[in-house]
């Protein structure tokens, strides 16, 4: 007897194969493209657009009027803070009045404002010991330094696609650095190499620890509370050091009414990242914001091609796509947050999971066929 030759599909399976894919395309476009993640990715890069604009107009600062005093940048931004938020804390009656808060945690709030000031500062500062392409690689350190405090501090839970997504995110800043070697934009080789990515790290564990206590505070607490002591903190300790380290260079500044609007630029988008950032983190999470945010520097890259004459490479908008497919991976499926039975300190109920709206749909589609 011959072997059966095996068959091909039938005219009336082609159909039914076609179907099945259509519909699996179907439910990979509901789970990834809903209103909530086109939110978030939303809110997202708006903060690195803000980001972007604090990058371009510090580097004009530099290169066009040889300005270059981060501090002082900084110490705007946090009177701005100081004025607003910390004025709306002293008016605020009860337990969530200036003086009762500065009465039970002023210590914690000084451990915060020094970790923020600082991380602004060593980072800035890196770029003077070490290369472009140093800097952009450490500073991803932070993100798994977030998710490790995340996970003591905040006791949240990631599953494997969030490991994933994180891994797709660090793919495209790896693809952006070789776009920028490519490009030439990484042609220094720094005064300290080893010193620059000390700092980096330093700066981004620092900014991980800023990030894990600002969403503990917004999800518990208020924002205005967070913004309140850090432009309170933040003010003196960004103050006292720019006068220790700045001083000379503020002096020699030739101030003209180019240079102001620069800095009233940088102080109004650091003013606005501050201001919206807690927003974003209370109804997603620090981890999903830092990935969010991954795209700045390529903001920062496209404004540079017109204002900075830096050279354009398809490897940019490569991993453009790469950074937001891990975004949107991310935040495509919902962490938990385990509170310890014995604590004491409030449970997270609305705002416990990263992408809250995610966890609503989940727990509909699970009650539904329940009901049925």
């Amino acid at each position: 007897m011959e072997a059966a030759s095996p068959q091909a599909p039938s005219s009336s399976e082609a159909p039914g194969l076609l179907s099945n894919f259509m519909n699996l395309l179907l439910r990979i476009k509901e789970k990834l493209f809903t209103w909530n993640i086109l939110k978030t990715i939303a809110l997202g890069q708006m903060l690195s657009l803000c980001i972007c604009g604090t990058a371009v107009t510090s580097q004009y600062l530099a290169d066009k009027y040889k300005v270059n005093t981060p501090m002082l940048q900084s110490f705007i931004n946090y009177c701005l803070l100081f004025f607003i938020y910390t004025t709306m804390l002293a008016f605020r009656p009860g337990t969530e009045n200036l003086l009762h808060i500065l009465k039970g945690k002023w210590w914690k709030y000084i451990f915060l404002g020094l970790a923020d000031v600082e991380a602004n500062y060593l980072i800035v500062r890196a770029y003077q010991y070490t290369t472009l392409t140093s800097v952009q690689l450490l500073d991803c350190f932070g993100i798994p330094v977030l998710m490790a405090l995340s996970w003591f501090v905040l006791h949240a839970r990631y599953r494997v696609i969030h490991y994933i997504a994180v891994a797709v995110c660090l793919l495209g800043v790896g693809t952006m650095v070789g776009a920028d070697i490519s490009a030439g934009r990484d042609n220094s080789s720094g005064s300290n190499v080893l010193i620059g990515d000390i700092l980096v790290l330093l700066g981004a564990s620092l900014y991980a620890v800023s990030n894990v206590c600002e969403e503990y505070i917004v999800k518990k607490l208020s924002r205005v509370e967070f913004l309140g002591m850090v432009g309170l903190f933040g003010t003196f300790i960004s103050g006292l050091q720019l006068v220790l380290i700045e001083y000379q260079d503020i002096v020699d500044i030739h101030w003209n009414w180019k240079i102001a609007l620069l800095f009233v630029a940088f102080a109004l988008c650091m003013f606005c990242l501050y201001s919206f950032m807690p927003m974003v983190i209370k109804a997603t999470s620090a981890t999903s914001v830092n990935l969010g945010i991954l795209t700045a520097d390529l903001y920062s890259l496209f404004f540079g091609l017109f204002l900075f004459g830096y050279k354009f490479s398809g490897l940019y908008i490569l991993s453009f796509g790469v950074i937001m497919l891990g975004f949107i991976l991310y935040c495509s499926v919902p962490t938990r947050n385990v509170e310890p039975p014995e604590s004491s300190v409030p449970q997270l109920t609305s705002f416990g999971f990263d992408n809250l709206g995610l966890k609503i749909e989940e727990n509909s589609q699970e009650v539904s066929p329940a009901a049925m």
